[in-house]
């Protein structure tokens, strides 16, 4: 497929502990498509974390585990939109960018194109929080639609003390492991799932989570937007998924989401790279 005058890079932002490696192999399919196409990481994230002591002071206290602040806890969404917003301009040299969010890096794609909705051709929201004008990502995770999943019962500690969602990723409690596999990956390979369990990062900032972004008809509302839906999400259950679509479509109904579903968990992007890059290919 040849490069088109309308076809605008891509960018790709991942969700809550990860980076901008679990993109990889999506990367790799998108190459047919011949569009210059860029993973980044987040602020808080990849190679831009932050790790609390208590993780690698022995011997291990696991009461510090859930009381350490962590050292992400100043991070908030305004940090995180503007960082996306200096790499949508990197990439995009001026010009309109794809841009695709996973998970929780949904609310910073939504606060980046209601901020500069001339550099977003189009937003794409992977399973993500695709927050409602003036409503903070934390208050859909504890909604009825998402009663069943399994990531807020994993976290350890309390975020309000702590500042962050933390992970404990060094347990050894086999049906913990498994749950944060169940969480993330339900239909990932097992040894690809284990190999990406040791690539997240523990500390998540809460932060990003709790601001809000108003959105206007000329900002966010008038851009065009995918959302990917997930069937088998574990992590942000399908049923949350709908509203939040429902919500987006009713503040600006005369320009509705598209959507599209994989039969998959949380994680597509590990599970099935090509079908998620035959979509992103198509976006912008």
């Amino acid at each position: 497929m040849a490069l088109s005058p309308t076809s605008t890079p891509i960018l790709l932002l991942h969700g809550s502990w990860h980076g901008a490696w679990c993109w990889n192999e999506v990367i790799a399919h998108l190459g047919p498509y011949h569009r210059p196409t860029l993973a980044v990481d987040m602020v808080g994230h990849g190679l831009r974390a932050r790790r609390p002591e208590c993780l690698t002071v022995r011997p291990f206290a696991p009461e510090a585990l859930a009381t350490e602040v962590s050292p992400v806890a100043d991070v908030d969404l305004d940090q995180a939109t503007d960082l996306l917003i200096s790499q949508i301009e990197r990439l995009g040299r001026g010009g309109p960018v794809t841009v695709v969010a996973h998970s929780m890096g949904g609310p910073v794609l939504t606060r980046a194109a209601q901020q500069v909705p001339e550099l977003v051709a189009h937003a794409g929201y992977l399973a993500a929080i695709m927050p409602a004008s003036g409503k903070a990502a934390d208050q859909y995770f504890t909604l009825p639609e998402n009663a069943d999943a399994l990531v807020l019962p994993a976290l350890r500690g309390d975020p309000r003390v702590t500042g962050a969602l933390r992970l404990d990723l060094a347990s050894n409690d086999p049906a913990y492991r498994q749950q944060l596999r169940d969480a993330f990956y339900g239909d990932v390979d097992p040894v690809v799932a284990d190999a990406a369990l040791g690539l997240l990062t523990p500390d998540a900032p809460l932060g990003m989570m709790l601001g809000t972004t108003r959105l206007t008809r000329d900002g966010w509302g008038s851009l065009p937007r995918t959302y990917i839906t997930c069937a088998r999400d574990m992590a942000i259950r399908p049923a949350l998924q709908r509203v939040l679509v429902e919500e987006a479509d009713a503040a600006f109904p005369d320009n509705p989401t598209s959507v599209v579903t994989l039969d998959s968990s949380h994680s597509p992007f590990l599970s099935m790279p090509g079908e998620v890059a035959k979509i992103i290919g198509g976006l912008g």
